[in-house]
């Protein structure tokens, strides 16, 4: 089962399956963020903000909608 990142809870996360978005997904990739990559959410800010994000060690911050465009699967909790 897949999930968007926007419907994760702080701590959790899982594996990268794939984006929903062609044009997020290319500027993510070139950031280093791929299928396959760990994700992680750390924290989420208010009032529909960003997301900022562990993705294999590293951390990023994203917009709402970015986000959105991120699927995951295998949803971890505290890893």
């Amino acid at each position: 089962m897949t999930n968007s990142v926007t419907h994760l809870k702080v701590g959790h996360g899982g594996r990268i399956s794939h984006f929903t978005n062609d044009h997020v997904a290319g500027k993510l990739m070139t950031m280093g963020v791929l299928p396959g990559s760990k994700l992680q959410v750390m924290r989420i800010a208010p009032f529909n903000g960003g997301y900022y994000l562990k993705v294999d060690g590293m951390n990023i911050v994203v917009r709402n909608d970015e986000a959105s465009s991120i699927m995951t699967t295998a949803e971890l909790a505290g890893n």
